[in-house]
């Protein structure tokens, strides 16, 4: 199996790189959280590499790091979800937000990801729940401690703000706000942007 890939860039078509490694041109398809991380075409990149083998074909998945190869690789166990599925939901969501949003169940910001529906979201916050690394956990229990915080997110998010601009503006809020002096706060914040 291939783990990790580093070359010079040589092209970068979204969300597929091709990659030369001494000679040899790897196709790679990577999340965008990755491919705006990527350096300019040209310079050399090193990817952590996921390789699926199939009947009709050999696929090379890149990661710009260890732990967005580990997301990847807990989301295509569950059934129904695939490679694709699974790129989609890391190039909507960065793992903190994935492991956040597991951890506090919002199936919510799953939906929001294009390709992802209701049942699909609730089946991925099931299975995924205790799976996604204690390493991240640590950013996620700051937010467990504050409920008020996700339902601020969640009246945001139900508003039509993007999740980037609803965690931004619940994280300029003071602590200890209830829920609706957060969403009041919340919004002129967002007004002012």
């Amino acid at each position: 199996m291939i783990g990790r890939i580093a070359g010079v860039l040589l092209e970068k078509n979204p969300p597929q790189l091709l990659i030369d490694v001494n000679g040899v041109g790897y196709e790679i398809e990577v999340p965008m959280s990755t491919f705006y991380n990527l350096p300019v075409i040209g310079q050399s990149v090193s990817l952590h590499v996921h390789m699926v083998v199939r009947e009709d074909a050999q696929l090379l998945f890149g990661f710009g790091s260890e732990d967005e190869r580990r997301a990847f690789r807990q989301l295509i166990r569950i059934s129904g979800v695939g490679a694709r599925i699974a790129l989609a939901l890391l190039s909507g969501l960065s793992v903190a937000e994935l492991v956040q949003a597991v951890a506090l169940q919002e199936s919510g910001r799953l939906v929001k990801v294009p390709g992802i529906g209701k049942k699909t979201a609730e089946r991925l916050l099931l299975e995924l729940k205790g799976k996604l690394g204690d390493e991240l956990s640590g950013a996620v229990a700051g937010e467990r401690t504050l409920p008020a915080r996700s339902d601020v997110i969640n009246a945001l998010l139900g508003l039509g703000y993007s999740d980037k601009e609803a965690q931004g503006a619940v994280k300029a809020l003071p602590e200890g706000l209830s829920v609706s002096e957060g969403i009041r706060q919340a919004l002129k914040l967002l007004a002012r942007a």
